[in-house]
């Protein structure tokens, strides 16, 4: 069959060689190696909820391993573990699965992992709630942030720890199954289907995703990128009142903040109702409260598109910094409002600093701590901040950083110092004092003056 979309306009970039546990999720992420590419191939059986799965981890050593660990959820049971096609020993327990390979990995050395699992995958319970897979009325779907994708898949769980994925997926025949990236292959049988979806822009464990579900798939557009709906049948009039304006979303930020960084894009709507809409990498899934054939959830929308950009393609180095997903994924709900007609962004910037003086926090924005970073008040204030700056900066000024910061960063990890570092080149005024006061002390800074 014919792939969808075409191939990305720059040449994805690993991240770093290794990286540091993370405070706020110490338990997550593992030391010594670096996952270069993810192939998942997936059995899977809707009425059972049981999960077949192999996955093929390549990887290589940063330091001597004689024996190293991986993220995977107990609920699924390892069957068998190879390292350079050599039988590896293992243990697997409190959700970390650890490996004995047949002999010592030296530095530099490469791996062929190969984990064989089988289970009844369910969410993770964590501190933000469940996480991860969750059945639905007639289906699947993944929403791993932060620290779900063991749920399903065994993996080096690490915002940092960016790579390539494809991932096959086999299911009962009457099910439309979508992953990350393009479709690159779909066999269908009397009984089966399998798809098998390309993810070559590297991308971190927790924008992975499938959804499984009984959909019509559309496509909408190819200009400027592909976009497709998928959703129920009986929602597709629904969707395309709602999400009427998502075409011209894609065109103005890609405007705003530089080229649409992947193939294609695709909006899924469940038939389930779901307390928020969840991002991935190149699709994001909304409920079926979401859809209702008005333009009331359009910021939503908005939000989880700007994802693609601020979340996805640039890509938080650690989770105290993400201020820089929500911040700046907000700030696009706020710049669609004003290109569509409705409030300006600062008239939305006036509106939530008002509530932010009125409730006050004792954390600063750029350290928020693991309780609190989900918080809507660090969105907000996130999105206060980036507008404080455009003050500061000038428009000119402000959205050549934008589109510089998708540029340079693409597919790329970031921390706050980062784009620190990079606005600094975007004035010829110290910018100490800004940052200081909106993202290093808990107190909100005055509102500045245009």
């Amino acid at each position: 069959m014919r792939n969808q979309g075409s191939g990305s306009a720059h040449t994805p970039v690993l991240s770093g060689t290794s990286h540091e546990l993370d405070p706020y999720l110490p338990k997550t992420g593992n030391l010594g190696y670096r996952v270069s590419r993810y192939d998942l191939t997936l059995d899977y059986r809707v009425n059972s909820n049981r999960l077949r799965g192999t996955a093929h981890l390549t990887a290589t050593s940063y330091q001597q391993l004689n024996r190293f660990t991986l993220d995977l959820a107990t609920s699924l049971h390892v069957e068998r573990v190879t390292v350079n096609q050599k039988r590896a020993r293992h243990a697997h327990r409190a959700g970390k699965l650890s490996i004995t390979p047949a002999a010592a990995i030296p530095p530099g050395g490469a791996m062929n992992i190969v984990v064989r699992y089988a289970g009844n995958p369910r969410p993770i319970r964590s501190t933000w709630g469940e996480v991860g897979w969750e059945e639905l009325e007639n289906g699947v779907l993944c929403g791993n942030q932060p620290n779900g994708a063991p749920s399903w898949f065994p993996c080096d769980d690490h915002p940092e720890a960016k790579a390539p994925f494809q991932i096959t997926i086999t299911t009962d025949s009457p099910y439309h199954a979508l992953a990350n990236g393009v479709l690159i292959d779909k066999k269908r049988s009397a009984t089966q289907t399998t798809w098998v979806y390309e993810q070559v822009e590297p991308m971190a464990t927790y924008l992975a995703s499938i959804q499984i579900g009984q959909y019509e798939h559309r496509q909408i557009t190819d200009v400027p990128v592909p976009v497709y709906a998928l959703a129920p049948r009986a929602r597709m009039a629904d969707f395309d009142a709602s999400f009427a304006n998502q075409v011209a979303m894609i065109a103005v930020f890609s405007e705003m903040f530089g080229p649409y960084p992947f193939p294609i894009y695709t909006a899924v709507v469940v038939d389930d109702d779901l307390d928020i809409p969840l991002e991935a990498q190149s699709f994001a899934t909304f409920g079926a409260n979401h859809c209702d054939g008005t333009l009331a959830s359009e910021r939503l929308i908005a939000h989880e598109l700007a994802h693609q950009w601020f979340g996805n393609s640039v890509t938080l180095a650690r989770w105290q910094d993400i201020w820089l997903n929500e911040g700046f994924a907000c700030y696009a709900e706020w710049l669609w409002s004003q290109h569509s007609g409705g409030r300006s962004a600062d008239e939305w910037a006036r509106h939530y600093y008002a509530k932010l003086a009125a409730n006050p926090v004792a954390v600063a924005l750029g350290d928020p701590g693991p309780r609190e970073m989900f918080d809507d008040w660090v969105y907000k204030r996130g999105a206060v901040t980036l507008h404080a700056l455009r003050l500061r900066l000038g428009d000119g000024a402000f959205f050549k950083l934008l589109h510089r910061w998708t540029d340079k960063y693409r597919y790329r990890c970031v921390t706050t110092e980062d784009f620190i570092a990079l606005a600094s080149t975007y004035t010829d005024d110290s910018l100490n004092d800004f940052w200081r006061d909106w993202l290093f002390v808990p107190e909100l800074a005055p509102y500045p003056a245009p």
